[in-house]
């Protein structure tokens, strides 16, 4: 089956290397030429416009986008839906909020053609490990790409599912990602934890590797973790600088809305951007209050 991808960065370069193995051809374009050779040096096809990139398509076109959330998906849907016919299918394979998706669908399905939003996990592993994709949409289109979504996943039956209508799928990848958050931010502070008792002298890239194995919280983060402390067990030259790409922030947005207390994943989004406050006026406040009322020592520039 063919596949067209437009955006060829890590993650996309590497689900069109994934697809090419499992037999299926990927017609892709990226406003990086030397992605876009990269991709045909590979043994897909490069393109260097979304028009090339249609016309390569034979029959039902399926096209998908791995490109920036928000305006950047909407100007390339715009941009396709002149060149397509009806019944072609949209794919929108990034991390979109999901209502953004729910409105795309019926957009997209009023102008004829279909649309399918798939949430997707996996990151630069998943040429190796497969692809973990929540997916959203109409029966229909979802069925007619089965094929693809077999080859992404680590297994034909395992890692990939039509978990509902439009919007479904980025919905469940939005939580995921809320828990990703969580699960992270725990790690962070247990590992802090260890290097803060310093009288005990302690390893952490061994305790890493000890947790991995028979350990109730073993997981493939920790694994990651364990190989990033190995390589770097002091963190030198890193700055405690987080980015967050929204799922977390949405996620907590959505348990407010839905009044369920999820204050874990909630304080893990706060703590990032917290990270970004260079002596941030909060703390300043703090000790400034504690000298007031219990004249406490304030640290001056």
């Amino acid at each position: 089956m063919q596949l067209g991808l437009i955006g060829l960065g890590k993650m996309g370069g590497n689900m069109a290397e994934r697809l090419r193995l499992g037999g299926h051809q990927v017609v892709g374009f990226d406003f990086n030429a030397e992605a876009v050779a990269h991709l045909t040096a590979s043994g897909n096809v490069g393109v260097a416009s979304l028009e090339e990139l249609v016309q390569k398509l034979e029959g039902r076109k399926a096209i998908w986008i791995m490109v920036p959330q928000g305006d950047p998906v909407d100007q390339t849907i715009a941009k396709l839906v002149p060149l397509l016919s009806p019944g072609d299918i949209l794919i929108d394979g990034g991390n979109s909020y999901y209502k953004d998706s729910m409105r795309r669908h019926q957009e997209v399905t009023a102008k004829g053609f279909q649309f399918v939003d798939v949430g997707t996990s996996g990151g630069v592993w998943g040429l190796k490990e497969g692809y973990s994709m929540m997916i959203g949409g109409d029966k229909d289109a979802v069925d007619h790409l089965r094929s693809i979504f077999e080859t992404l996943a680590s297994a034909a039956d395992k890692g990939w599912g039509h978990v509902g209508p439009a919007g479904a799928g980025h919905f469940v990848k939005m939580v995921h990602n809320g828990i990703e958050y969580g699960l992270m931010q725990a790690y962070a502070e247990g590992f802090t934890i260890l290097e803060k008792k310093e009288e005990l002298h302690l390893d952490l890239p061994q305790v890493a590797e000890i947790w991995r194995y028979g350990s109730v919280v073993r997981s493939w983060l920790l694994d990651l973790t364990a190989d990033a402390l190995a390589g770097n067990p002091t963190l030198d030259g890193l700055q405690a600088y987080v980015v967050d790409s929204g799922e977390g922030r949405w996620t907590a947005f959505e348990a407010i809305d839905l009044n369920v207390s999820a204050p874990v994943i909630t304080e893990s989004v706060i703590r990032r951007i917290r990270s970004r406050e260079e002596n941030n006026f909060t703390d300043r406040m703090l000790a400034i209050m504690r000298n007031a009322f219990g004249g406490h020592a304030v640290k001056k520039d």
